[in-house]
């Protein structure tokens, strides 16, 4: 997805190259995604890839699956939040622009506990416009 790399393309990495199992971008993605459908924590960002994972791949490979929440936990902590700011403001801006600013606000909410405890599967979604 080259409109979502123009703007958060030069976050700077802040993995250990040898360590690194999922791209940055991958790992964005999928978070920016989750918390823009209304997650809340870093098992619900890993829940909603394991969930989405086809739809995600349409953007971006996630050659290697999606990572687990600790590992999602631990990058994001890691980046710069000047350039992460920088970004997702620069994102919205654009998007505001390609809609001409006829956007439709868009709420979505899980019903905290109302999945099934042994899978976290079958939650309570609502979504309202």
């Amino acid at each position: 997805m080259s409109d979502f790399m123009s703007h958060f393309g030069s976050i700077p990495e802040p993995q250990i190259e040898r360590c690194q199992r999922h791209e940055l971008m991958d790992i964005l993605f999928l978070s920016i995604s989750t918390i823009l459908c209304g997650a809340e924590g870093w098992e619900e960002i890993e829940d909603f890839g394991h969930a989405r994972l086809d739809w995600l791949r349409h953007y971006f490979p996630c050659k290697n699956g999606i990572p687990r929440h600790d590992t999602i936990a631990r990058v994001l902590s890691r980046l710069d939040p000047d350039a992460l700011q920088r970004s997702f403001i620069s994102w919205v801006t654009a998007a505001c622009e390609w809609t001409d600013g006829e956007v439709v606000a868009m709420n979505g909410k899980t019903v905290r506990r109302s999945f099934q405890k042994g899978d976290r599967k079958s939650a309570i979604h609502r979504v309202s416009a």
